[in-house]
């Protein structure tokens, strides 16, 4: 029997890496790895693994008998064990190129990337093909619910988010370069990631280079009604669209919402049928669509596809609903993008009909705490009934001159006749929040990151409250 290999995940904790843990181990691998802080989902799931993990980054903690180091996006050349990892001369690689060079070998590989949408995607394809039989591996940047982050299959297929950020401090190109698509799906493209891509024109042409990646037997998925991705696409011979133009391979009829489930009628190589899934909204029709045609592609029938596609358990984060007290449904998302955030709200007036929306909004990562978003955060924002704008997370990194002015962005949203508020630096979040909402209330959290554990937190003031 091969000696197992020791894997040494630097840092653990994030969904891509936590997942690449768990693919690791259930291959039969030893995993280690250190992090700064855990939070759920992922502090559970490695919990359940019993994978040996520090918290806080120290040198001395390097395990002397490592094969690998694996080292995410997230820490820079700066951090003492990566310098350690740099001077000991330890071998070491990318989160997305272990995973590429040991899962995404057998040629069948299906690369969901986009702005928007790129995990609920995922996750539903995995699932389909899970269902018809094709037993893929798959790794999914959020958790489903019910599951876990990753799968080890062994039917030859693989799922994998394709994430446009980039690799590591030592590769700064996109980590959906290093997976070897035979399906790569483009679901849409906008600017995004303002620390790493300069302009819209940088992003569309790494998604150019992930499309170069296609072999002469491979696919391209592409969303017709965006333009993005329609320009990365643009004529490709191995070209598949999918959307609500009539051109489209995968062409949707029509659509619409029921007891809180998407529905479609759909067209494939001139058959009509019908979708349902337990989703809701116009983002998620695309959604559905691009995972569906990926299947298709696959060799599923469509009658299989039609029943996988309705068994979907959903995605945490995405709309989830953490629980109800005091007449106030709770939700937790991980929106952060303008576009993301006012097609969630959207969502939200599907899944709560008649309640009053409360959005509550961070402006987490780098991109979003920018005030290019302004204007798009504003229109994003309007569709609330209630908007509290927490203060944008990486602010003082950003400066006054680059930061989102959250008191300006709420005094345009009052204009405007929503009730907005932009909270203040030293206030209690959750106190903050319970002053504006009432019975019969939705409140969307809206993060890209942990938020404090607002959502369960402001769940249990709602239940003290009565």
């Amino acid at each position: 029997m091969q000696k197992a290999c020791h894997f040494y995940l630097l840092p653990i904790g994030g969904t891509a890496t936590a997942a690449l843990a768990g693919l690791l181990h259930d291959a039969g691998e030893r995993v280690s790895g250190v992090d700064a802080v855990l939070y759920p989902p992922t502090s559970e799931l490695l919990a359940e693994l019993g994978l040996p993990v520090r918290l806080g980054f120290d040198p001395a903690g390097i395990p002397a008998d490592l094969d690998q180091v694996i080292i995410g996006n997230a820490l820079p050349r700066t951090n003492i064990e990566v310098q350690a990892v740099l001077q000991r001369g330890l071998p070491y690689t990318s989160q997305a190129k272990a995973f590429g060079d040991r899962f995404c070998r057998s040629g069948r590989t299906v690369v969901v990337a986009g702005t928007h949408g790129k995990t609920t995607t995922t996750a539903l394809a995995s699932h389909i093909l899970t269902t018809g039989g094709l037993d893929p591996t798959a790794l999914i940047g959020g958790v489903p619910r019910g599951g876990r982050p990753w799968r080890l299959g062994h039917g030859g297929w693989t799922v994998v988010e394709g994430d446009e950020y980039n690799t590591a401090f030592f590769d700064r190109g996109p980590k959906f370069l290093h997976f070897r698509p035979h399906i790569f799906v483009v679901g849409n493209v906008e600017f995004d990631h303002g620390d790493i891509y300069p302009d819209l024109d940088a992003i569309l042409a790494a998604f150019r280079a992930g499309v170069a990646l296609v072999g002469g037997d491979g696919h391209i998925v592409a969303n017709t009604g965006d333009a993005g991705a329609q320009q990365v696409a643009a004529n490709h011979p191995r070209a598949v669209g999918y959307g609500l133009t009539s051109h489209a391979d995968l062409a949707c009829k029509d659509w619409g919402h029921t007891d809180g489930h998407l529905r479609a009628t759909v067209r494939w190589q001139g058959q009509l049928f019908d979708l349902e899934t337990p989703l809701v909204g116009r983002h998620n029709l695309d959604n559905l669509l691009a995972a569906c045609t990926c299947a298709l592609l696959a060799g599923i029938p469509p009658e299989a596809v039609a029943h996988a596609a309705a068994s979907f358990p959903g995605v945490r984060r995405r709309l989830e609903l953490v629980g109800e007290a005091a007449g106030v449904s709770v939700v937790d998302d991980f929106a952060h993008h303008p576009t993301a955030v006012g097609l969630t709200l959207e969502g939200a007036r599907h899944r709560f009909p008649g309640c009053r929306l409360v959005a509550v909004f961070e402006p987490r990562s780098l991109t979003a705490g920018r005030r290019t978003f302004a204007a798009a955060y504003e229109n994003a924002l309007a569709r609330a009934d209630v908007a509290l704008l927490a203060p944008a997370f990486h602010r003082v990194r950003l400066g006054p001159e680059l930061a989102l002015d959250c008191e300006a962005l709420a005094a345009a949203l009052v204009a405007r006749g929503v009730d907005a508020e932009a909270l203040r630096e030293d206030s209690d979040i959750v106190n903050a929040v319970r002053r504006h909402v009432r019975t019969g209330d939705a409140v969307i959290c809206m993060s890209s990151g942990e938020f404090g554990g607002l959502p369960r937190r402001l769940l249990e003031r709602l239940r003290r409250d009565g």
